[in-house]
């Protein structure tokens, strides 16, 4: 049977908010955190909308020196993760978890783009001589998790997906697994992504992946929506602070909800593509329920991953119906990347902190931005406005290039014995 894992502390930085209340409110009200890019002249792109982090001073965080040697994707993770610890009352002086029964899990698609941009361009300008010595630790995609763990103490398990668009899904689930068989008592798990340079976003912009409503950029994020375009480019980091119940009862924390169950999958169809009818996705959300022990009726609300693209909503509604059959006109599905853009491999992260929030709450966030029915999503998208409907259990997809499917189950803890 395992351990049972509950979430104790969320945190975040992301295009709606430095901090999980400000990004929630933000959510919750369909209040888009995207807009134009300022990071560098997009003006003459095709797609010039991006879902930048605002307001997050590194140096002022980090000083001259910190920020040589962490690139900004861990300089999000580790803020976002510093957040999930304070959130789960954990202090330094006191109760801070073993060090060897504390582990991160924290995963990045990407890395360190930038920072290889930048070496490279040095490098061509300048010769090799100028390489930073930091270069390597800056942009290895697993130095988030290792620097989180270095300045937080954490000498348990330490894993790093690199799974696309599911990496933050899988962080989530791996870390499940781990605290289930009694590898660590809590773990530091999500995902975090700083990939809007030049090249990352101009290489999505050329496979034709992104929006391209640069007049409208708050609504150009549109899930489910007939008139959807592509994905909006997001950065952010999305952090879970993941217990063992009896640790967390023993220590009188406060609990959000409780994970249940995980699955992974595979398409095995093709490189962007989803497999057709959103099979892979399909099997991967059965495996969860099975995982969790509970039956498709049972399910309340799906944080969708619903990108805004027309291939993967289509295939998603169309996997949800393959699962969940009549119970499907029953269920709430809303995607918060209406609101906060497409957060690559930071998305799973950002998106179990706000189920994370709906199962304690009630309130499940809506999807921003719907206007224009599509006879191929045929799904109750909680387009009106946030829901007070208290669900009880609830999914978090995250599906990536390569056919990598990663579900999550959470269950509000007060309703599950």
């Amino acid at each position: 049977m395992g351990k049972r894992v509950v979430v104790t502390g969320l945190g975040t930085v992301n295009p709606c908010g430095l901090g999980v209340d400000p990004s929630w409110a933000s959510v919750c009200a369909g209040v888009s955190g995207v807009g134009l890019v300022t990071r560098f002249d997009a003006s003459d792109w095709a797609c010039q909308i991006a879902g930048e982090v605002k307001g997050f001073d590194g140096l002022a965080l980090f000083g001259r020196k910190g920020t040589k040697r962490l690139g900004l994707f861990a300089q999000y993770a580790i803020v976002a993760g510093g957040e999930a610890l304070s959130d789960a009352g954990f202090q330094r002086e006191g109760n801070w978890p073993i060090s060897e029964r504390f582990g991160v899990y924290v995963a990045s698609g990407i890395g360190g783009i930038p920072e290889i941009v930048d070496e490279a361009e040095k490098m061509f300008d300048e010769g090799h001589k100028y390489i930073s010595p930091y270069f390597i630790p800056r942009s290895l995609g697993n130095l988030a998790a290792g620097q989180m763990a270095i300045r937080f103490g954490a000498k348990g398990p330490s894993l790093v997906m690199s799974t696309a668009c599911a990496a933050g899904n899988h962080a989530v689930g791996e870390a499940w697994h781990a605290i289930r068989r009694g590898d660590a008592d809590v773990i530091l798990a999500g995902g975090t992504e700083a990939a809007i340079t030049p090249l990352g976003f101009g290489g999505f912009m050329n496979m034709r992946a992104l929006s391209r409503n640069n007049s409208d950029p708050a609504s150009a994020s549109r899930p489910f929506d007939a008139e959807r375009d592509g994905f909006v480019m997001g950065e952010g980091a999305g952090i879970l602070t993941l217990e063992s119940a009896e640790h967390a009862l023993a220590r009188g924390a406060r609990i959000y909800c409780e994970v249940i169950g995980y699955a992974a999958t595979t398409d095995a169809h093709h490189i962007t593509a989803p497999s057709p009818g959103g099979a892979g996705a399909a099997r991967c959300m059965q495996a969860a329920l099975n995982s969790a022990g509970i039956s498709p009726h049972e399910v309340d609300y799906i944080n969708a991953h619903g990108t805004s693209t027309p291939a993967n909503d289509a295939s998603e509604s169309s996997a949800v119906r393959t699962v969940f059959g009549s119970h499907a006109d029953r269920l709430m599905v809303s995607s918060t990347k209406s609101v906060t853009g497409h957060l690559l491999g930071a998305a799973g992260g950002l998106e179990s902190v706000f189920v994370s929030k709906a199962l304690s709450t009630g309130l499940v966030p809506p999807t921003a931005n719907y206007r224009t029915p599509d006879p191929a999503c045929d799904l109750d998208y909680v387009t009106e406005g946030a829901r007070q409907s208290n669900p009880r259990i609830a999914l978090s997809n995250a599906f990536g290039f390569g056919g990598t499917n990663a579900t999550v189950a959470f269950s509000r803890w007060e309703g599950r014995k």
